[in-house]
Order: structure tokens, then C-alpha cells, then sequence
């Protein structure tokens, strides 16, 4: 078919031009002894999508998987107890991971739709005493169902229940697209990712480090290896990596990340936020409803959508794809088949949303769901005529 592929997956998304470019270069000698004046600014920068000025920011050739990895092993020992919630596939593999690594994992499973249950690791950490948990884990952004946690409230259970353990935070599918804070919030470790609100393709796990996590390796007693933070901090701090970097890459990220800067983080935020407003007033135009069961729990990096009982949405984000070249999410473990997913992060505009919200209403007729033609689609149009004319108001005032 000609023309583009519509790519509206929550990840790997669209990868803008200039980071295509500045990946499209010959190899580098990565032991050159200009590389530092390269490489050194470039984790200073990162620091700024990070919100943090103590901590520092790892970069390991892999998928945000291998930042989870990267967070236990370097921080806690054979035993010890975590605490999380389990409330989508993200969650999910997460607490797998931990189990794995021979962690005491305490899981507490969440309606698939909404997020991490602050009260009860409120009321979990305030029983605790002896302060058993090491650390308290959190999904900030659950791409399988749509829904965004609250990290300020779980920092705040930790500190009024004056709680020692670290707190991990997976942002893969939030970071440089969702407000995050990590000193503000006081969060140990943030995971992310390359292929996210990053725009660049998979395979740089982007890991924040605070200092409180930097100490926990003296202790920790989990194996590690090619995640060792010893490792990378001896290498890092002259502007070189302890094995051979992925400098095609780093070269993609310097221009991702000045791309954020200049846009302004706050800007990106805004944007994502009234991109995937314009996307929910479609789904409600629709007359569909989102997985994500309230407000608060909405993510602007992700819609997954309920259709209704009596279709599959595999068999609808299969069509999507074959008669209108457009990629959707599908629905993952337990709302497979339930939801399809639009993302809706990165490089992005009005007018590719439109794209995905179109698409996805030709599609849903073709199958038969009862969708009224043009519903969803003018629904989003009109609010992002309104709120683009705001906008332009404001800054021609």
C-alpha cells in the first residue's frame, strides 16, 4: 500500500527525522579521546528530563526490561521484601522479575484499570515496623490498560510513615512525555526507555539513580554483571562506558533530548495531555469507555479502549492493519481480546491523532461495531480547534 504506516502502538513510536539523521552516521571509535566532549553534556542534559540534580543517569544498551534488572540487583539482596502492585501486563512482569531474582515480593492485585492503591501501601508501610520492605515499587504508567499512577502520593505514604525503603519507579512509557519528579518526589530509581516519549528506536534502557540507591550497592548481595553500576560509574565518570556503546544511538538520543529541551518539558507535558484529551472525547463520542474506570487513573501517553461483548479487538487491530495500514495496540493478558490500544506519545500531532482516531473508526464500522460515522473523529477535531485557537491566543497575548 503507499503512503506511510499509521504507527500508533504505545511504543516504539514515531522517531522524528533529525534523530533518524543523527543516527545515520559511521561507526565511532569509542575509546576516541574526543568522546567525553560528547558524551559528558549529554548526561548532564539528561538529568533535566529527569527533574533530578543529586542523582545520576545510566545508560545500558537494552530494553526498559533490563532497567527493572538494573534497579533490584544493584540495590537489594536474596530475601529481601518488596512491595508492589500488580494491575496490567507492565505490573505484572515486573513482580515476575522480582520473584526471580529470589525477592520476597508482596503483591497486592489491582482491578485491571486502575493503579497503584496508595491506602493500602499507606496502611502496608505504617504496619511495618521493622521495616522489612526494602523497597516499594511503582508502574507509573501502565501501557496495557491506560492508567497512570500517582507517584507523589506513594513517596508521601513512605515519608508519613517515616519509611526507609527505596522506591523504584517504571516510567518507560511516561518519562519525557508525563510530568515526572524524580528528586521532587524522591524516587531511588527511574526506569525508562529509548523507544517511548524518547522517539528513537529500541534499545537504551535510560536509568536515574539517586544517591540514597548509588549507597544501597555496598550492601546489596544480588548478582550482577553487565547491569553493575560500580562498573558503569568507573567508566561514566571520564565520559566513557565499561563495553562497547551503541554511539549510533547516543548520537539519536543528543538529538532527542535537544529536541525536548527546546520544545520546553512543560510544553511536552501539555501537548500529550491535550492530544489524549482529544482522543477520550472521541471514545466518548464513540459511545465507548476506556479501561482506565476513572479520571485520575487516565494516561496521556495511552488510551486502551473497551469495546463492546461480542467482538475481539485482536480481530479489529488485525483489520486496522491489513485494509488501512494503521498499527493499534492490542489488548494484552487479561483485557486481551476486551481493548485496543491507541498511543498516543512522542512525536505527534493534531493531525496524526486524527489519522489514528479515523482509521480506527473505519475499522471498528467495517466489523460491525456500532460506532456512528464521523462520531469520534469530529469530536476530537472541534476540541483541538478550540484549545489550538486558546493556545494561540495566549501566546500572541
Amino acid at each position: 500500500m503507499p503512503g506511510i504506516r499509521g504507527l500508533f502502538i504505545p511504543g516504539p513510536t514515531n522517531v522524528p527525522q533529525a534523530v533518524r539523521l543523527a543516527m545515520d552516521i559511521a561507526m565511532e571509535d569509542q575509546r576516541a579521546p574526543d568522546l567525553p566532549a560528547f558524551t559528558l553534556p549529554l548526561f548532564d542534559d539528561l538529568k533535566k528530563v529527569f527533574k533530578t540534580r543529586d542523582g545520576q543517569v545510566f545508560l545500558f544498551p537494552s530494553s526498559g526490561s533490563g532497567g527493572w534488572e538494573a534497579a533490584m540487583t544493584n540495590t537489594l539482596s536474596p530475601g529481601d521484601k518488596v512491595l508492589i502492585a500488580r494491575f496490567g501486563q507492565f505490573s505484572l512482569l515486573w513482580a515476575d522479575m522480582c520473584v526471580r531474582h529470589g525477592l520476597d515480593v508482596d503483591v497486592v492485585d489491582v482491578l485491571w484499570g486502575e493503579g497503584v492503591p496508595v491506602e493500602t501501601f499507606a496502611e502496608k508501610l505504617k504496619a511495618d515496623k521493622t521495616h522489612a520492605y526494602k523497597a516499594v515499587l511503582v508502574t507509573h504508567n501502565e501501557t496495557a490498560t491506560g492508567v497512570v499512577s500517582d507517584v507523589a502520593a506513594v513517596r508521601h505514604a513512605l515519608n508519613d510513615a517515616g519509611h526507609p525503603a527505596l522506591l523504584f519507579v517504571d516510567a518507560v512509557s511516561s518519562l519525557a512525555s508525563i510530568d515526572f519528579r524524580m528528586d521532587e518526589w524522591g524516587v531511588d530509581v527511574c526506569v525508562s526507555g529509548s523507544q517511548k516519549g524518547f522517539m528513537m528506536p529500541v534499545g537504551l534502557a535510560i536509568v536515574g539513580v539517586s544517591q540514597k540507591a548509588l549507597a544501597a550497592r555496598k550492601t546489596a548481595g544480588l548478582r550482577r554483571g553487565y547491569f553493575d553500576f560500580d562498573e558503569m560509574i568507573k567508566a561514566n565518570k571520564d565520559g566513557y562506558f565499561p563495553y562497547t556503546p551503541p554511539t549510533h544511538m547516543l548520537r539519536a538520543l543528543r538529538a532527542s533530548v535537544d529536541i525536548l529541551l527546546a520544545e520546553g518539558l512543560e510544553n511536552v507535558f501539555a501537548r500529550h495531555y491535550r492530544l489524549a484529551e482529544g482522543v477520550r472525547r472521541a471514545v466518548s463520542a464513540w459511545g465507548l469507555s476506556l479501561c482506565a474506570n476513572a479520571p485520575k487513573w487516565y494516561s496521556d501517553t495511552v488510551s486502551a479502549v473497551v469495546i463492546p461483548e461480542g467482538f475481539d479487538s485482536a480481530a479489529l487491530v488485525k483489520h486496522a492493519y491489513n485494509r488501512y495500514n494503521l498499527s493499534l495496540g492490542v489488548g494484552l493478558n487479561k483485557v486481551a481480546g476486551r481493548v485496543f490500544r491507541i498511543g498516543h506519545l512522542g512525536d505527534l500531532n493534531e493531525i496524526m491523532c486524527m489519522m489514528a482516531l479515523a482509521g480506527s473508526e473505519m475499522a471498528m464500522r467495517d466489523l460491525g461495531i456500532p460506532v456512528e460515522a464521523g462520531s469520534g473523529v469530529a469530536a476530537a477535531q472541534e476540541y483541538y480547534r478550540e484549545t489550538g485557537a486558546a493556545a494561540a491566543l495566549r501566546k500572541a497575548a
